[in-house]
């Protein structure tokens, strides 16, 4: 049964002072009851989007473009007995669930920035994850994004979608994200600060969102908002890009929040305006150049966007006393990188890509971004790059992360399995199979890499990771 939305008094006052001239407030409290539109985004790292549309065809999946993203895709299903999220396509991480509006951010940020093969960028609340792998798709392996979550709770969410997603360039924080403009000041080519907000444009997904929804939320969150924006842009590398968006409503949370910083710092930043962002957005487009995405206008969540560009040299910034602990992981020497290639190569034709290093920690090796090195002292980071391997005397025991996130580079000791046995390895069962080999390999469904076996006599024994398992197996 949908529940029937509770609209404060003082909300649909201010729904009704921001509403565009051609909206109504009825049109408005209608589109919120409506049930959403399922969106996906296509993962790259893992599948372009020709061979996607080409399995979703054999899915039976009706995909509709979004206009904003490119790989972003509403998805219409005649078999809907498997939810989305435990469909092998997910598991394999081909594609991301993801609302269509939240797919506008990274769309705008590289609709204004063009990524160099260095180019380090902060996504400044990145949980659970739907944007940085957003971000790591378009860098397609190149440059390092820093991901920062303030939430410990979310931080092992975060980490669990960029490893199903394949990406290797990231580094983990887990900080509030006023901290960047003071401890990395003018460290980074582009910034995404999808703020913390009151959720307004959400009541489609969530009729509750309103529930403990009040004016002083509204007047402390935009000061959050600020604090976040005003690091960000201390944060950012003159002439870098930041952009800014809630999934919220009112323009207190949204343009007064930059009005506010314009105000304080009149010469540091300008807007970029999204006009040409995709076809139809000026009927979203303020007379500032930011996105004010109501419900109506595209059948979707609200949302807001701007692009800011900062122009100064330099901005105010306060100083801190670093007191950092060593970067937890050490670089490799000549003879242990060339025997970790040398295991990658032999056992899986991998050769390791040359816009990584490699590092150690304890006697995990592991995969580190280049564009990264520059930053690794100056703060704590949770977890960077990819585990490769854990090394022992009789040799290497490969990472699952690695295999899953490598695996368009597998070339050898590679292992298609059919339905049944994807079935028993997603429920970490071994698989019978008489054979005469030794040691790792790669296993694959659908053609994707999955995870990794070991031949042990006449069986492929399961290297899924426990905590992966899934009792009810595929489907």
């Amino acid at each position: 049964m949908t529940k029937t939305i509770n609209f404060p008094a003082k909300f649909i006052e201010r729904i009704e002072q921001d509403l565009p001239s051609d909206l109504s407030l009825a049109s408005f409290k209608a589109i919120c009851q409506q049930p959403m539109r399922k969106s996906i985004r296509v993962n790259t790292l893992k599948i372009s989007v020709q061979d996607f549309k080409t399995l979703a065809a054999q899915l039976a999946w009706q995909l509709s473009p979004i206009p904003w993203c490119d790989t972003g895709f509403w998805l219409e299903r005649q078999d809907e007995s498997i939810s989305l999220g435990n469909t092998a396509e997910h598991n394999a991480g081909l594609f991301y669930i993801q609302e269509a509006s939240s797919m506008l951010p990274v769309s705008a940020l590289f609709h204004c920035f063009a990524p160099q093969a260095d180019s380090l960028v902060l996504d400044a609340a990145a949980a659970p994850g739907s944007k940085t792998t957003q971000l790591a798709a378009v860098l397609a392996g190149q440059g390092a994004i820093v991901a920062n979550e303030y939430s410990a709770s979310r931080v092992k969410v975060l980490a669990a979608n960029l490893i199903r997603c394949g990406v290797t360039n990231a580094a983990i924080t887990h900080f509030s994200a006023e901290v960047f403009g003071p401890w990395m000041s003018e460290q980074f080519d582009a910034i995404l600060l999808d703020a913390p907000c009151s959720g307004e444009g959400t009541l489609r997904k969530d009729p509750y969102a309103l529930d403990n929804w009040s004016e002083q939320h509204v007047a402390e969150i935009s000061a959050l908002q600020t604090t976040l924006l005003e690091s960000a842009l201390q944060a950012l590398k003159p002439g870098g890009v930041v952009v800014y968006s809630t999934c919220t409503l009112n323009q207190q949370e949204n343009q007064q929040v930059i009005a506010t910083l314009a105000q304080n710092y009149p010469q540091h930043f300008e807007p970029i305006s999204l006009e040409r962002l995709f076809e139809d957005s000026a009927r979203a487009l303020t007379k500032e150049g930011y996105l004010h995405v109501w419900p109506h206008y595209y059948d979707s969540e609200g949302f807001f966007v701007a692009a800011l560009r900062k122009t100064a040299d330099s901005m105010p910034t306060p100083k801190v006393n670093k007191r950092i602990k060593p970067f937890a992981y050490q670089a490799a020497s000549k003879k242990q990188q060339a025997a970790i290639q040398a295991h990658f190569t032999q056992q899986f034709g991998i050769q390791l890509p040359e816009s990584h290093s490699v590092y150690l920690k304890g006697k995990d090796y592991w995969l580190l971004p280049n564009s990264f090195l520059r930053v690794k002292d100056e703060m704590r980071f949770e977890r960077v790059g990819i585990k490769l391997a854990e090394e022992f005397k009789q040799g290497f025991r490969t990472s699952h992360d690695a295999i899953t996130a490598l695996g368009p580079l597998v070339s050898k000791n590679l292992m298609e399995l059919d339905h049944q046995q994807a079935h028993q390895y997603y429920q970490g069962k071994d698989i019978s199979y008489p054979n005469n080999n030794q040691g790792e390999l790669a296993v694959s469904y659908q053609g994707q890499i999955i995870g990794l076996g070991k031949w042990v006599r006449n069986k492929i024994k399961n290297g899924y990771p426990r905590e992966l398992v899934k009792d009810k197996g595929l489907g």
